[in-house]
C-alpha cells in the first residue's frame, strides 16, 4: 500500500521526469500607474493544447483594493512539505508590492476559478514586523511562510522576513524571521537546509525604485550590491558578500535544485552579469563573475550605454540548462551550466526590446550582434516591451515569458506596454543540444482585457515549479 505523502515531489529529477504537464497557470495583473483605476487581478490562463480555450484568459479574480501593485507570488506548501502527509498546496500567496498586503487565494476548491480566503491588511504587517513593501514567497518545511520584504513603511531600505502561521491555513502572522537586525536592502532568497544556509539578494529603497528608476540614485546609495548569508538554524546574518560594480542590483537568486548543492546564480540587473555563489573549503561563502553581457553603445536612449537588465533567472530541474532575460536589449539566454565555473551560450531568442530596427534607438556599438533586431509581432500586433518573467515547464521543454517588470519602470523605459498592455508567449526548447523557438500559436494579449489594457506579471503552476519548489535531502529517501 502506498503511503501518503505531502505536496510535490520528492526530488527535483523526479518532478521532472514524473511531474504532470501544465494545464492551467496563475499569473497577477497589475493595472496601477495605467490609465485603468481598477483594483489589480489574477488571471488563469488555459496553457493546455487541446483545450478549446487554449491561449486564453479563462478567470480573472479582482483583489477588492487599488494600488495594490501584486507582483511575485508563491504557496503556502511545496515540496519543501513533502514529507508531511498533512500539508496540502492550496493556497497562492500574493504579497503586494506597493500595498503591502497579502493576500491567500484558494486553488483548492475551483482550481480553473481561485477565490480570495484571507486578506492579511499592511496595518497587521508592519505593527508586526516593521516592514512593508513585499516580494518573494517561499513556504518552509516547518509548514510556515516566509516573505521577504523590502522597506519600513516610511520608503527607506530595510531587509528582512514575514513569517505567516502556514497551519490549519490559518495564515497569521508570527512576526520576523530574522532573529536580530537586518539588512539595507532585499529582494529575493532561497535557502538550503543541507548546508544550514539562506542567501538572500538586493533590490533598493522603496523611495527609490517606486518612482522610476534614476541613475543618480545607484550613486547615492539607494541601490544594493551585496548578498547576504544567514544561518538558517539561527536566524542570524553570519557573513555580507559586496559584489562590486560588477554586482549592481542582484536580483533572483536561485541555489542548484539538487539539495545538497553548496552553489547557485543570482542575476545582477544593472551591471548585466551572472555571478555565481559557492561555498569554500574553510565554510564561507564567495562569488565569482562566470557570465558578462555587454552595455551597447546607443544614442536616442536615455543612456549613452544600455545594459541588458538581467531581470529573471531560472535553471531547468535537473540544473544542466540556465535561462536568463535581458529585459532592455530583449533576448532570453540559454546556457549550458554542467560545468557551472564555465557556462556556455547554446540558445537565444529575441522577443522585442529596446534595440529593435523600428525603436528610436541607434546602436553605435555592439560587441555581439552585427545588426539591430526585428520587432515582434504576434497575431499581427507589435509586441511591446521585453522579455521579463519565464517559467519553465517541469520537463524542460516550454518557457513562458511575461514582458513587463514593475508598472513604475514599465511606464518609465516603455510606455507603449502601459498603454497597449503586456504579452504572454511560449518559447519551446530544445533539452538535447539548446536551442529556443517561438511557439506561433500561443500568445495572450494582455491589452485585451475588458478593464484595459494589464501588466501580467510572475507565472505560476498549481502544481508548483522550478522557481517556487525546494527541495530536502531526506525526501530523496521516501
Amino acid at each position: 500500500m502506498a503511503t501518503a505523502r505531502g505536496p510535490g515531489y520528492a526530488t527535483p529529477k523526479g518532478a521532472m521526469k514524473n511531474g504532470a504537464k501544465e494545464e492551467i497557470v496563475y499569473l497577477p495583473c497589475i493595472y496601477r500607474n495605467t490609465d485603468t483605476k481598477k483594483p489589480d487581478y489574477l488571471a488563469t490562463v488555459d496553457v493546455d493544447p487541446r483545450s478549446s480555450t487554449y491561449s486564453q484568459v479563462i478567470h480573472r479574480l479582482p483583489m477588492p483594493y487599488v494600488d495594490d501593485e501584486l507582483h511575485h507570488t508563491g504557496w503556502n506548501a511545496c515540496s519543501s512539505c513533502y514529507d508531511d502527509c498533512c500539508r496540502k498546496r492550496n493556497r497562492l500567496v500574493l504579497p503586494a508590492l506597493y500595498s503591502s498586503r497579502i493576500y491567500m487565494i484558494d486553488v483548492e476548491t475551483v482550481p480553473r476559478k481561485p477565490s480570495i480566503a484571507k486578506v492579511i491588511q499592511p496595518e497587521e504587517v508592519l505593527s508586526k514586523t516593521g516592514l512593508s513593501n513585499l516580494h518573494t514567497t517561499h513556504c518552509l518545511g516547518t509548514g510556515d511562510i516566509m516573505i521577504s520584504a523590502l522597506g519600513d513603511g516610511e520608503g527607506n531600505g530595510k531587509g528582512g522576513f514575514i513569517l505567516l502561521k502556514g497551519q490549519d491555513n490559518e495564515f497569521e502572522v508570527r512576526g520576523n524571521w530574522e532573529a536580530d537586525g537586518t539588512v539595507p536592502f532585499n529582494y529575493d532568497f532561497w535557502y538550503q537546509p543541507h548546508h544550514n544556509v539562506m542567501i538572500s539578494s538586493e533590490w533598493g529603497a522603496p523611495k527609490a525604485f517606486l518612482k522610476g528608476f534614476d541613475p543618480e540614485d545607484v550613486k547615492n546609495g539607494l541601490y544594493g550590491q551585496s548578498l547576504h548569508v544567514w544561518d538558517w538554524e539561527k536566524h542570524t546574518k553570519i557573513q555580507d558578500i559586496d559584489l562590486g560594480p560588477e554586482g549592481l542590483i542582484p536580483l533572483e537568486i536561485r541555489f542548484l535544485h539538487e539539495p545538497t548543492a553548496a552553489e547557485g546564480f543570482v542575476g545582477a540587473a544593472l551591471s548585466s552579469n551572472i555571478i555565481r555563489f559557492f561555498k569554500t573549503e574553510d565554510g564561507t561563502w564567495a562569488t565569482e563573475k562566470v557570465i558578462d553581457i555587454p552595455s551597447k553603445k546607443v544614442e536616442g536612449w536615455a543612456l549613452p550605454d544600455m545594459p541588458g537588465l538581467i531581470t529573471d533567472i531560472l535553471l531547468s530541474l535537473d540544473d544542466k540548462y540556465l535561462y536568463f532575460s535581458n529585459w532592455l536589449h530583449g533576448d532570453i539566454r540559454q546556457y549550458d551550466v554542467t560545468d557551472t565555473r564555465n557556462p556556455k551560450l547554446v540558445g537565444q531568442i529575441f522577443l522585442g526590446g529596446s534595440i529593435t530596427t523600428d525603436s528610436d534607438v541607434k546602436v553605435l556599438k555592439d560587441t555581439e550582434l552585427t545588426k539591430q533586431p526585428e520587432p515582434l509581432y504576434m497575431n499581427g500586433k507589435r509586441v511591446a516591451g521585453g522579455p521579463q518573467m519565464i517559467q519553465l515547464s517541469l520537463d524542460g521543454k516550454r518557457l513562458y515569458v511575461s514582458t513587463s517588470l514593475y508598472s513604475g519602470w514599465d511606464k518609465q523605459f516603455y510606455p507603449d506596454l502601459v498603454n497597449q498592455g503586456s504579452h504572454m508567449l511560449q518559447v519551446d526548447i530544445d533539452t538535447e543540444r539548446g536551442g529556443l523557438t517561438l511557439n506561433k500559436d500561443f500568445c495572450v494579449d494582455f491589452g485585451n482585457e475588458p478593464e484595459g489594457p494589464a501588466l501580467a506579471h510572475e507565472i505560476r503552476y498549481p502544481g508548483g515549479d522550478c522557481s517556487s519548489d525546494i527541495w530536502m535531502t531526506h525526501t530523496a529517501k521516501l
